[in-house]
């Protein structure tokens, strides 16, 4: 509990940053795309609650900077985003109600945002391809613990990981990700065992890992040790840096669409999702286990926690945006579910109908928002415990 809270204020500065650049974009990506078919936007805001700065441009539209920087939002005319919303109209700023764009128009503008968080994520893994290049480590087997399920699947100390599931490993970060996130799945890991390839499909089980950080996880394991060697480093040129940004950022939604597709099948508990508080408590944690290496120079030091933010930044912002695809009403899924009801019925929803399901939407995102916050507060130790 004492770590959680000396480092409360690099926790919270590190939540703004993150949901403050990944939420923005997301409401970025909404605004132009309803620009460029001529929507009337009422605002577009920087944070929550009360405005601390405010002015209004020539079409009318209020750009705010509000008390609570938490990531922000926009509002177009006649879009029904919360429950009073349904039915109501508000013609003041110029341009078309969001309502009179087309079907495809309004999909369209509905998925500007989340494709605006993939493109931040790809523009970052590649920017950080650029800076940095890539580690390439060769992946081993050090230890098999028995009564595991490696090794009840054959592992043996000294095997070599090629792939899994026929994707080449080049690092350790991917096995274990891979793996963390594929419990009660079966994989096809491909090993080097004296000097020969050979398949083993191993199932990962759900266990209590910690992350290093000082944050205990349940997520899949198969009890193994890695041995990691550094055989070599990849530097990237403009192109292969933006090859690799596009690949990284198809691979993290992939990891993370079967993680909340399980999810929602109940294969995967809730807990699994982080909210603000699991998000600054990481992101806090990194950058104080960062800033503490002695050995390195300050500048080195703070140079490495930019890095590190940006990095964690990439995978919150592919979370964010495949979370908002979720068809739940009050996310960007769910108001996509009601254009494809509009697109085959021919019929918008009927405004009473938005109403009820909005309210639904909202009930059930503030339940789960309860929940993992929650988890996320047990997670850090505030409560008790070292």
């Amino acid at each position: 509990m004492d770590s959680f809270f000396s480092q409360g204020p690099i926790s919270v500065l590190s939540l703004i940053f993150l949901l403050g650049v990944v939420v923005v974009v997301h409401e970025l990506g909404h605004y132009l795309a309803g620009r460029f078919y001529g929507a009337a936007a009422e605002s577009f805001s920087v944070g929550f609650g009360r405005s601390i700065f405010e002015r209004k441009d020539k079409r009318n539209t209020r750009w705010r900077i509000n008390w609570i920087p938490l990531g922000g939002f926009v509002k177009f005319v006649g879009e029904h985003q919360m429950p009073g919303d349904a039915g109501h109209i508000d013609t003041a700023p110029v341009g078309r109600p969001f309502h009179e764009l087309t079907v495809g128009q309004r999909s369209i503008v509905l998925l500007a945002g989340p494709v605006a968080n993939f493109i931040l994520a790809m523009v970052i893994f590649a920017g950080l391809a650029l800076v940095t290049g890539k580690p390439l480590e060769r992946v081993a087997i050090g230890a098999v613990n028995e009564g595991g399920p490696a090794a009840a699947a054959g592992f043996e100390v000294g095997d070599v990981i090629l792939a899994i599931d026929g994707k080449q490993v080049t690092d350790n970060a991917q096995v274990r990700r891979t793996i963390q996130l594929s419990t009660g799945d079966d994989l096809t890991v491909t090993l080097e065992r004296n000097g020969a390839p050979i398949d083993l499909v191993v199932t990962p089980i759900r266990m209590a890992v910690d992350n290093g950080l000082g944050q205990t996880n349940q997520v899949g394991a198969i009890n193994v040790g890695l041995a990691v060697e550094r055989v070599g480093h990849e530097r990237f040129g403009l192109f292969g840096a933006a090859q690799h940004g596009i690949v990284q950022t198809v691979d993290v939604i992939g990891l993370t669409g079967k993680v909340l597709g399980r999810m929602v099948t109940g294969r995967e508990p809730l807990n699994q999702l982080s909210g603000p508080v699991g998000i600054g408590d990481l992101a806090g944690k990194a950058v104080t286990a960062t800033l503490n290496i002695e050995q390195i120079p300050l500048s080195q030091r703070l140079l490495l926690v930019s890095l590190n933010l940006l990095n964690i930044c990439a995978f919150v912002s592919v979370g964010i945006g495949l979370f908002n695809l979720l068809p739940l009403p009050v996310l960007d899924g769910g108001h996509l579910a009601f254009n494809l009801y509009e697109a085959v019925m021919g019929n918008a929803v009927p405004a009473k109908i938005q109403e009820t399901a909005l309210t639904i939407g909202l009930v059930l995102l503030f339940t789960m928002a309860v929940f993992v916050t929650w988890g996320d507060i047990v997670e850090t130790g505030i409560l008790g415990g070292a």
